[in-house]
């Protein structure tokens, strides 16, 4: 008879569960003390292994937690090079300053948190990376924010709300990486299930914009202002000559990657229909390159490329200027950014294949038979625990995604509602204060948790509740 490796030394089934939880707590430890992960993340993934079984620690660490870290960085990393490269360029071509002076003064300062949230908007539903959104969208709600007397306090949630909830991963065609990791696992596009999609972002926005309103007015009464205390930001710094002074202009590279990837998403796969031979164009030592999980990603990366080279051309003066640095400054995000992903992925991928974490998505999938409820708890539940929307998600889709896949397939639930339940969870309660997102706001505002995170917390609430009312609106209507 065969005897399991797992089980060499005798170990019960609450150690070993015991053991996968611990590991998940240690990470989120780690991340909330501000500890790099990808240092950590492979620490805390083979101190599990090693407490199961000593003898796996080096198979497991080469053949699982490096083979996932190097697949992802393999299929994702072109996406957070360009991203961030395109986020920077709009940042120092000045469109960024420009859509927001638009935006701001056509709702006017009575509107400020609704204006501050629809620049935030734009800029994310564009390409923009979330960070980049915060430095560049920040000079100008602090200016909003006094004009109005409206509390400084409120600014990380009003940013929170426009940037990190239902632009980032609800609205179909987000090109942000929350809303491209589901393709490879469900084989969609990032244009999956739209209609849950605009009613999922509907509810975060209606909600917010209440919350946000009912928190405003709370203030006035209590005859509290900007607040006389807090050090006067410097405004916003004058754009020179060489930036662009249309609207347009500062519009079309946005609206090109949007488009463009639409495009790209419906041509792209006529042309690589599911699989590239190599041996056809004479390379014998390729194998067959499995297109079907790729071409929602070339879409965004080619999108992504013709909208740097719009912003280029269109303010090629003002971007030569800061080329260098902030080329080499976006090159350093993306690193940084992919590599804590990947590492809390190759995490994912030894916790999965632990027998603590079988034994719990055994209990989780008794307890909760439904794949949509499952995948959202699952996978906001992890995003929670790492501090992160990708890492959660990706963590969940790589231990549970083929099984929610055959689950769904089985009840005729279509992959599309997978992967807008999956985006969506990946950005509910990921927002914890370990976030690196959380923390980046609050530094850049000059404020801290206690002043502004319960704000911050309240969009995340809201938005863990949209993927509910999400799965709901499916099982009401069988629309997506």
């Amino acid at each position: 008879m065969q005897v399991s490796p797992y089980r060499a030394d005798r170990r019960s089934n609450r150690l070993d569960i015991i053991t996968t939880i611990a590991a998940l707590c240690f990470l989120m430890f780690v991340a909330y003390r501000g500890f790099s992960v990808i240092l950590f993340a492979p620490v805390a993934a083979l101190l599990a292994v090693l407490f199961t079984n000593p003898h796996l620690v080096l198979p497991f660490f080469s053949g699982i937690y490096m083979d996932k870290l190097v697949g992802f960085v393999k299929l994702y990393f072109a996406v957070f090079l360009l991203g961030a490269i395109f986020g920077k360029l709009i940042e120092v071509s000045g469109f960024a300053k420009i859509i927001t002076r638009s935006v701001t003064g056509l709702l006017g300062k009575n509107n400020a948190i609704l204006a501050v949230v629809a620049v935030c908007a734009i800029l994310t539903y564009g390409g923009v990376s979330l960070f980049v959104v915060v430095f560049a969208v920040y000079p100008f709600a602090a200016e909003l924010f006094r004009a109005s007397d409206i509390p400084k306090r409120l600014i990380p949630g009003t940013i929170a709300l426009g940037s990190f909830t239902f632009t980032m991963d609800a609205l179909p065609g987000t090109p942000q990486i929350q809303n491209i990791i589901p393709t490879t696992f469900f084989h969609t596009t990032i244009y999956a299930a739209p209609r849950l999609g605009f009613v999922g972002a509907l509810f975060v926005l209606i909600l917010g914009l209440i919350y946000l309103g009912g928190r405003r007015a709370q203030a006035a009464r209590a005859g509290e202002g900007y607040g006389e205390d807090l050090p006067k930001e410097a405004g916003p710094a004058a754009l020179d000559h060489g930036a662009p002074a249309m609207l347009a202009v500062a519009l079309l590279p946005l609206l090109l990657v949007f488009f463009l990837n639409l495009l790209f998403t419906h041509a792209l796969p006529r042309h690589y229909a599911h699989d590239f031979n190599f041996a056809a164009v004479g390379v014998t030592a390729v194998p067959v390159l499995d297109t079907s999980k790729l071409v929602a990603l070339w879409a965004v990366e080619g999108a992504l490329l013709i909208g740097i080279l719009t912003v280029v051309v269109s303010a090629f003066p003002r971007v030569r200027a800061a080329f260098p640095g902030g080329i080499n400054a976006a090159i350093g995000g993306a690193l940084l950014a992919s590599m804590n992903t990947a590492s809390e992925y190759g995490f994912g991928g030894v916790i999965a294949n632990l027998p603590g974490f079988k034994s719990l998505s055994a209990a989780m999938s008794h307890a909760i038979s439904n794949p949509l409820v499952n995948e959202a708890v699952t996978t906001t539940t992890l995003a929670g625990i790492t501090g992160s929307a990708s890492g959660g998600m990706s963590i969940a889709l790589a231990t549970m995604g083929q099984s929610y896949l055959e689950q769904a397939t089985r009840l005729g639930i279509p992959p599309e509602v997978l992967h807008r339940v999956a985006a969506m969870a990946s950005g509910g309660m990921d927002t914890l204060p370990h976030n690196g997102a959380v923390i980046t706001l609050l530094a850049v505002t000059g404020l801290t948790h206690r002043q502004s995170y319960r704000d911050i917390f309240a969009m995340t609430l809201i938005k863990t509740l949209a993927v509910f009312v999400v799965i709901a609106f499916y099982y009401l209507t069988h629309m997506y």
